[in-house]
């Protein structure tokens, strides 16, 4: 779904610490794009004792953000504006700790040097290639040539090759950029907070986990999976038949990058004992083809420039894909022109993402619940219980915003568009392939939640590794006691949607085996 959202889980460290109390923003200041940005806030409270992180936005009142003596946890839902954060040591609030504020700002508003930055960053690709097109012309002109200067032009003797050259001009840039950007070089110290950057992450630390011996399952989906599904209580669940579960699920992704995931860490499609893909309903806005791009950048090879163009709509995107696929550093323009402007903070950050990782595998879904919320879908008004946030009401309005009927048809192209390329991929593969529904949302009659999901490949499913879960699995899920939001369920609904796509699959997988050892 293109309009993402993503949180990583507290991490509470219980061991004894000194020092002074202290709670920091990475970054302090957000750049909003997409209706949201994200930060992470640090805490400690020096002693080892108990603190408690409280939140207020300029317009709201102070609400409790997280607990611990000391950890981390993201906040997906900046928007423009400020948000104070506050780490007391009791949790009536009287005894403050330490404090900071949070600005977001949209692109917009950011600083004059970032702007110059960025403009910089994306015209530098382009002034180079000019450069080297000159020199190129110059060197294969025809006429005369200067040996020294200032002396009489000689003729020059050599052959002019004017397309050679220019050819072999253009071919040194993007050589260059190769070197740079194709290799591990630059992809190593990616924002490891952007969506590239995470991009990179969990899928060069899944290619580098050790096999575990057990029957691997592998979860891909967006930020409806990422907050749905639990690889701790699935593993749990499944650990006494064998299983063992890993998730790649990561908000704003698609299912052409779920393509490029699986083949980044799954070279011979063997790997896996099976693989969850879901399907559904869903929306991608044209506005974030930039995003889904960059976002797959660390994925992409030079082959895939027409394949991957293919996955948009606009001529513009698809321009800009495939300059991505051939000149990557197209695609790291914002990135680069962050890292320029803070390399000390950039480098701070890549060596904690080690940490970044733990805390999507402890990560345990968001503690409340949209019940006593109603929506009038004639008028469009909300009422909320009282107990919510502003920012939990703001971000609960934000999800109900109708998107477009073509928005919600590109969506499903894209499914069936890369689903069946997935499939393809492990049709000479033992790997089973588990198609799944997901939950529709809290308000299955509206319009936009009320489109039947139907098996988007009943042809591919008769295939013996191949099988699709019932539409109707997760319909029990579909109320506001097991959602924090229009999309995403929170950490009760995380906790009976794994239970239960955990059973179903482990019997399915069970079945399976069992009449494959009859022929």
């Amino acid at each position: 779904m293109g309009a993402a959202v993503q949180q990583s889980g507290a991490d509470t460290d219980e061991e004894k610490s000194s020092g002074a109390p202290a709670i920091t923003a990475n970054p302090g200041h957000v750049t909003v794009a997409g209706g949201a940005g994200s930060t992470e806030i640090s805490w400690d409270t020096g002693n080892g004792s108990m603190g408690f992180v409280f939140v207020t936005t300029s317009e709201g009142k102070p609400a409790l953000f997280a607990t611990g003596a000391k950890g981390s946890r993201v906040a997906p839902w900046i928007r423009p504006g400020t948000y104070a954060f506050e780490l007391y040591g009791d949790d009536q609030r009287r005894t403050l700790l330490a404090a900071l504020t949070v600005s977001g700002t949209t692109e917009s508003e950011a600083s004059p040097r970032t702007t110059l930055l960025r403009g910089k960053a994306r015209w530098l690709l382009i002034v180079a290639l000019m450069v080297v097109v000159y020199i190129a012309f110059y060197l294969s002109s025809a006429g005369t040539l200067r040996t020294t200067f200032p002396t009489e032009p000689t003729t020059s003797p050599r052959p002019l090759h004017v397309g050679r050259n220019l050819l072999m001009g253009i071919a040194a840039f993007v050589c260059l950029d190769g070197v740079i950007f194709h290799t591990g070089l630059y992809v190593s110290i990616l924002a490891p907070d952007s969506y590239a950057g995470r991009l990179a992450v969990i899928t060069r630390a899944e290619k580098q986990r050790p096999a575990s011996g057990l029957k691997e399952v592998l979860v891909l989906g967006d930020s409806r999976m990422a907050e749905g599904f639990s690889a701790t209580v699935a593993d749990e669940l499944g650990s006494a038949a064998g299983f063992k579960f890993v998730t790649l699920a990561e908000p704003a992704s698609t299912a052409n990058t779920w393509y490029y995931m699986l083949r980044e860490v799954d070279a011979t499609a063997q790997r896996y004992w099976a693989i969850v893909v879901p399907y559904g309903i869903g929306y991608e806005p044209t506005s974030a083809e930039s995003l889904r791009i960059s976002m797959a950048a660390p994925l992409l090879r030079y082959g895939d420039c027409f394949t991957f163009a293919s996955a948009f709509q606009q001529w513009s995107g698809r321009f800009r894909a495939v300059t991505a696929c051939i000149l990557r550093g197209s695609a790291y323009q914002s990135d680069v022109a962050d890292f320029l402007e803070h390399p000390i903070a950039r480098i701070e950050n890549v060596q904690r993402e080690a940490a970044m990782v733990h805390a999507r595998s402890v990560y345990k879904g968001r503690d409340y619940d949209m019940v006593g919320t109603s929506y009038d879908a004639t008028t469009g008004q909300m009422t909320f219980p009282p107990r919510l946030t502003e920012a939990q009401r703001e971000a609960i309005r934000k999800s109900l915003l109708q998107p477009s009927q073509s928005e919600m048809q590109y969506s499903l192209r894209l499914q069936r568009d890369w689903i069946p390329r997935i499939l393809n991929r492990y049709s000479k593969s033992a790997t089973t392939i588990v198609l799944t529904p997901v939950p529709r949302g809290p308000f299955a009659e509206l319009p936009a939640f009320s489109v039947g999901q139907r098996a988007p490949f009943p042809q591919v499913t008769r295939q013996r590794t191949v099988f699709s879960l019932p539409e109707q699995t997760f319909d029990f899920l579909e109320k506001p006691d097991y959602y924090f939001d229009a999309f995403h369920l929170n950490a009760k609904g995380r906790q009976r949607f794994t239970e239960r796509l955990v059973n179903d699959l482990v019997a399915r997988l069970a079945a399976a085996d069992s009449h494959a050892s009859y022929p």
